[in-house]
């Protein structure tokens, strides 16, 4: 099986890269960053939707075809509405949620031909927002509803699942001022088990929906 991971080189991306690998299955990376080079990948910025949709074909071809997409690719911009530059927070919108869809949407014909299947990676920020986080939330609540209109236009043909993680210890938090890394009493999810719920949704048999997952620490604190 054939499958692509947006944000392969590090994280979710890189921990469900790996995970795919032990199944026995080709993880087929694009990241802004080089990944692990034991990936076959290609190096895009999805904010780029033209950089977008020309990996996922690249990779595609390569490959032989597509089985699956997992767009794990997210970044973030904290602060007031008014505190973060434009640019900055706009970029979030265009990474996490337009990117999203170019590669969804570049991946589409693989998929229909294959009955392939597509996990795309929300938050509960998607659920649930935060203060200082509406760029994320708002990009993240944009793949909630982006991933629930897909599985309706798609039903029959693939395999449409929304993963909704709480809080991972990635280097997602790497930089940021003091007050937007969870403490130490967060309790955050190795992205390594997270992953195996991508996998878990995958392994489904066609025509065997897992439409919505949600998996976080016990100690989440922005679910439910």
């Amino acid at each position: 099986m054939n499958v692509l991971i947006t944000g392969g080189a590090s994280g979710l991306g890189l921990a469900t890269a790996e995970a795919v690998e032990k199944e026995g299955w080709k993880a087929l990376v694009v990241d802004v960053r080089e990944p692990d080079q034991r990936f076959e990948h290609v190096t895009a910025d999805l904010a780029d939707r033209g950089q977008a949709e020309r990996a996922v074909r690249e990779l595609a071809e390569r490959a032989g075809g597509l089985d699956a997409v997992v767009t794990a690719a997210g970044i973030d911009a904290c602060g007031r509405l008014e505190d973060v530059p434009a640019a900055d927070w706009e970029r979030v919108i265009q990474v996490n949620l337009l990117g999203t869809a170019a590669v969804v949407r570049a991946a589409l014909p693989y998929l229909r031909h294959t009955r392939g299947k597509v996990v795309t990676c929300a938050s509960t920020l998607g659920l649930r927002p935060l203060s200082d986080a509406s760029a994320y939330s708002a990009s993240k609540f944009g793949v909630v509803g982006f991933t629930r209109g897909l599985a309706i236009e798609t039903r029959g043909e693939i395999g449409v699942t929304l993963l909704i993680p709480g809080g991972m210890r990635t280097g997602f938090f790497d930089g940021r001022p003091e007050q937007y890394r969870p403490g130490p009493e967060a309790g955050l999810n190795d992205p390594a088990h997270v992953a195996q719920a991508v996998v878990f949704a995958l392994r489904q048999p066609a025509g065997c929906e897992v439409r919505e997952l949600v998996v976080c620490p016990s100690t989440e604190t922005s679910w439910p």
